[in-house]
């Protein structure tokens, strides 16, 4: 039985009229056991939605341990105090002194909560005063600026120019403009100079370190401290209880408004693809945990900022980060994000 003759010639497919995908149009391929990067993972956590049930467990079960440990403390003083007289007094010397202490700290934690209060009470304010255009609510918020301000060393000029110009202007949204330009530049500049020193920390010790958690340690101690002293430029000043609250409003900022994932075409304004390309994965992770410090920094000046950004543009990351790490990648920063 003979085979049946063969048609010679290349076999044409028909895949009908749509024209094949160009290959820069095709999807890129995933990287399988991406770690991700040390910054993203903190803030996640510190972003991370509280229960109602747990906040009253934990508040509940420090309130007892307290009570419970300050009732042990009395019972063995005053224990102390008829077994031995003498070393019953000098117990209860230290626990006053003790109890001295605790109170100036709690003070000082509510003049911290009172004057980051302060500061949003501001930020409401001024944004009613836009929503509105109320020229008598402007001068409020410009008024409240003052006495924030007021002291302020660097800023006495400013104030004073304010003071004499503020009533020349007849709108709300001129004389906000106005407040910012001469009360917040200064600031500003300062703030973003914390927030450019914050990421190239972070970025060194991300690109040295060679243990796992220890850049998340430094992440973390790095954020602390910027997003502090970040509060204290705007004039925040907070203490550790105002500091994680702080913390937890910028992170969830964050998280609400979608900045808390950074990726390649945010790195592209910095350095460059081809640059990336040839770096090592510590050094990329390191710009990476970078640039997602500057956004922290950027979240806790909006935060922090008395006002909106009137009359200028915010800071970008490309920016904040171009300019942190310019000794590494020249002069190819970008200023938009």
């Amino acid at each position: 039985m003979t085979d049946p003759i063969r048609p010679r010639g290349p076999v044409l497919i028909e895949v009908g009229d749509a024209a094949p995908p160009a290959p820069e149009a095709a999807p890129p391929v995933p990287e399988v056991g991406t770690p991700v990067p040390a910054m993203e993972r903190a803030m996640r956590i510190a972003a991370r939605p509280r229960s109602g049930l747990a906040a009253w467990f934990w508040s509940l079960l420090g309130s007892f341990l307290l009570f419970a440990l300050s009732v042990a403390a009395w019972d063995w003083v005053t224990s102390l105090l008829e077994r031995h007289p003498v070393l019953g007094g000098i117990a209860s010397a230290l626990l006053l002194g003790l109890c001295v202490v605790a109170l100036a700290i709690a003070g000082r934690e509510l003049l911290a909560i009172r004057r980051l209060a302060r500061i949003d009470h501001v930020q409401r304010e001024a944004v009613a005063a836009l929503a509105s255009g109320s020229l008598s609510q402007a001068r409020t918020v410009t008024a409240d600026l003052l006495r924030v301000y007021a002291g302020r060393e660097g800023l006495g000029a400013a104030s004073d120019r304010l003071r004499e110009r503020q009533g020349d202007v007849f709108d709300a949204d001129g004389l906000l403009r106005l407040a910012e330009r001469e009360l917040l530049g200064p600031l500003d500049a300062a703030a973003e100079r914390e927030v450019a020193g914050a990421a190239r920390q972070v970025a060194a010790v991300t690109a040295v370190v060679p243990l796992p958690l220890a850049d998340v340690a430094a992440a973390l101690a790095s954020n602390l401290r910027m997003i502090r002293r970040i509060a204290e430029v705007y004039g925040g000043r907070s203490g550790t209880l105002g500091s994680w609250r702080l913390v937890r409003g910028v992170m969830t900022h964050l998280v609400a408004t979608g900045a808390v994932a950074v990726g390649d075409d945010l790195i592209h304004g910095v350095a460059g693809g081809t640059v990336l390309a040839r770096l090592s994965r510590r050094f990329g992770e390191g710009v990476v945990n970078g640039a997602l410090t500057a956004r922290v920094g950027i979240a806790a000046i909006e935060v922090c900022r008395p006002l909106p950004f009137l009359g200028r543009e915010g800071p970008s990351v490309t920016g904040i980060l171009g300019g942190a790490l310019r000794g590494l990648f020249g002069d190819r920063g970008s200023d938009k994000d």
